[in-house]
């Protein structure tokens, strides 16, 4: 009788372990930006265009899609929406050559912007 108490104590206690960790796994946090008035000025110029070329089909700051992945903890997780790395490298990559439905932007910004907007992009 007493070990099939302690069988029993030891399936519940497996179960709710088991629970815990898969409760763990599926709730991530993830800092929150960094407020618009606390960039520097090379992320404040990187905000700007985030605006004005990014933000018709990207939420940075809301973990939403809009027309495209947001961005938001883009640099916090591991890999972008296409499944790629998350590194300075890649995002470069996909913003100068474009990926899936996100058009090619390499002829609309310069080395400068993009390293701007890497650096705004870190914040949020």
């Amino acid at each position: 009788m007493e070990e099939m108490k302690q069988r029993i104590a030891q399936g519940i206690f497996g179960v709710g372990l088991s629970l815990l960790t898969i409760a763990g796994v599926g709730c991530r946090h993830y800092p929150p930006p960094v407020p618009l008035d606390q960039l520097n000025p090379q992320q404040a110029s990187g905000h700007a265009i985030f605006k004005a070329r990014c933000a018709q089909c990207h939420y940075e700051r809301v973990d939403q899609p809009r027309n495209g992945p947001s961005l938001a903890s883009v640099f916090h997780k591991p890999t972008l929406h296409s499944g790629a790395a998350a590194t300075d490298e890649r995002v470069t990559a996909t913003i100068l050559n474009g990926h899936g439905l996100m058009p090619a932007m390499g002829n609309q910004v310069d080395e400068g912007e993009i390293h701007d907007l890497l650096a705004y992009l870190h914040t949020v």
